[in-house]
C-alpha cells in the first residue's frame, strides 16, 4: 500500500523534469531569445539567430562557460515571434517560466525588443539586446533588468546631413521625408530629420507618415517628385522600403540622394531590388573592416557558413550574447540579481566596439553611412571608416 504513492511521486517527479524541457540538464545553462524568424523582419532575425548561437557555440567548443567552480554548456532556446510584439511578450514569458531561461537575449526593433524587455523586467530576469535605437528604448521606462547596445536616433538622423556637409555634396537643399508611424519612424522621420534639415540650411518640402503595413506610396512619391526634392529620406521596414524604391522608379522620381533607414539594411533588400538597390544609403554601425577584435573574422565566418553577405546585425547580436555570458561568468552564480549587477559593470571592447552601459542601461555605437554597391553594403562615411567611395548622385535606375 505504501509503495504505490511512493512510485506515483517518483513518476510525477520524472514527468515534471521531462516537461521542464531545456532546463532539466544539471550542466546546461538555458538562455532564451524571441526572434522574428518569420514575418516582415525575418531577415533581421536570421542574422541575430546566427550571432547568438555562434557566440554560445564558441564557448561550448572551448569546454563550456565557467560559473564559479562549475562548467556549463550554454543552450540558446529560440522561439519565433513572427514580427508580432504580442508574440514576443508571450514567448518571453514561456522562455522564462517553462523553458527555464536564466537570462534573455533580445529581439529586433523597438516594438519587439521593448515588448520582451517589459516581460523580463516584470519577472526580474536580465535581458541584453542590440537592434533597438536608444531613444526608443529609454522612452519606455526606467529600466532595471534590460540593457541595450545600439546606435542613438540622434546620430542616425543627423548623419545624412553631416555627410552632405563633410563631403561638400551639391543639391538644391530640398528634402522629402517619408516615414512609417512606428516608434523609430515617428522619432527619426517626425522629429530628428526635420530639425537636422533646418539646422543644416535645408528645406523640408514634404513630410509624410504612413501605417507600417502600407504598400501603396504612389501619391506621396508623386508629391516628392513635384516638389523637386533632391534628397529623399525614408524610414520603413523592409517590405515597405522595397515597395517605395520600386514605386519611385515607376514614377520616374530620381533624387540625388536616397537614404532608406531600417528597411534597406538586410541583404534581402538588395536581393529583392537587384540594380534598383544601387546607390541607396542606409545608416550603419559595423563592418568587418572596423578596427575591433575579431571583426574581420566574424564577417568571414558568417559568409563561409551561410554563403550569404554579412550584415552588421551579426555583430551586435554576437556582442550582446558575449556581454551576457561574460556577466554570468563574472557573477560566478546563476543568481539573476548577481548577473544583472555584473552586466552593469561591463566595460570592454567587443567585436562591435567598446561596450559600457550608462545609467539608462544603454551603450552607444557610433553611426556610419553605408551604400549598396554591386550587391554589397559599403561604408562610405565618415572618411576615417570608409572602405569605398560614395556614388553620387543616385544612379537613375529604370
Amino acid at each position: 500500500m505504501i509503495r504505490y504513492p511512493v512510485l506515483l511521486r517518483t513518476l510525477m517527479s520524472a514527468l515534471t523534469l521531462a516537461f521542464a524541457g531545456h532546463a532539466i540538464a544539471a550542466d546546461e545553462l538555458v538562455i532564451g531569445a524571441s526572434l522574428p524568424l518569420s514575418g516582415p523582419l525575418a531577415g533581421f532575425g536570421a542574422y541575430q539567430k546566427w550571432g547568438y548561437e555562434t557566440a554560445a557555440n564558441d564557448i561550448n567548443k572551448a569546454g563550456g562557460l565557467s560559473v564559479g567552480d562549475k562548467k556549463y554548456t550554454i543552450k540558446v532556446v529560440i522561439r519565433d515571434d513572427k514580427t508580432d510584439p504580442n508574440v514576443t511578450a508571450s514567448n518571453t514569458e514561456t522562455l522564462i517560466s517553462r523553458d527555464g531561461a536564466v537570462a534573455m537575449l533580445g529581439s529586433c526593433t523597438p516594438a519587439l525588443v521593448n515588448a520582451g524587455a517589459l516581460v523580463a523586467e516584470r519577472r526580474k530576469v536580465p535581458l541584453v539586446s542590440g537592434c533597438d535605437p536608444l531613444g526608443a528604448f529609454k522612452s519606455v521606462r526606467k529600466w532595471n533588468y534590460a540593457w541595450v547596445l545600439f546606435f542613438d536616433e540622434g546620430d542616425l538622423g543627423t548623419a545624412p546631413f553631416r555627410m552632405l556637409a563633410d563631403l561638400k555634396l551639391e543639391t538644391n537643399k530640398k528634402v522629402a521625408i517619408l516615414a512609417d508611424n512606428g516608434p523609430d519612424g515617428r522619432v527619426v522621420g517626425g522629429q530628428i530629420w526635420p530639425a537636422a534639415a533646418k539646422q543644416g540650411g535645408y528645406t523640408v518640402v514634404q513630410s509624410q507618415d504612413f501605417p507600417v503595413d502600407s504598400q501603396q506610396f504612389t501619391s506621396m512619391i508623386g508629391q516628392a517628385k513635384a516638389a523637386d526634392a533632391d534628397i529623399a529620406l525614408v524610414d520603413a521596414i523592409p517590405p515597405q522600403a522595397i515597395s517605395i524604391r520600386k514605386q519611385m522608379v515607376a514614377a520616374d522620381y530620381h533624387p540625388k540622394l536616397l537614404d532608406m533607414e531600417k528597411g534597406a539594411e538586410p541583404e534581402q533588400f538588395a536581393t529583392a531590388l537587384g540594380p534598383l538597390a544601387e546607390g541607396v544609403l542606409v545608416g550603419g554601425y559595423w563592418d568587418p573592416s572596423f578596427p575591433y577584435p575579431g571583426a574581420a573574422d566574424l564577417g568571414k565566418r558568417f559568409e563561409a557558413e551561410t554563403k550569404q553577405t554579412q550584415s552588421q546585425h551579426i555583430a551586435d547580436s554576437f556582442t550582446a550574447a558575449q556581454v551576457l555570458f561574460d556577466a554570468i561568468a563574472k557573477a560566478g552564480s546563476l543568481d539573476r540579481e548577481k548577473i544583472n549587477e555584473a552586466i552593469a559593470k561591463t566595460d570592454k571592447t567587443y567585436v562591435v566596439g567598446p561596450v559600457k552601459f550608462d545609467h539608462d542601461h544603454t551603450s552607444r555605437i557610433p553611426i556610419a553611412m553605408m551604400q549598396w554597391q554591386n550587391g554589397k553594403a559599403v561604408t562610405v562615411w565618415p572618411k576615417d571608416r570608409a572602405n569605398g567611395k560614395l556614388i553620387f548622385p543616385l544612379p537613375a535606375a529604370h
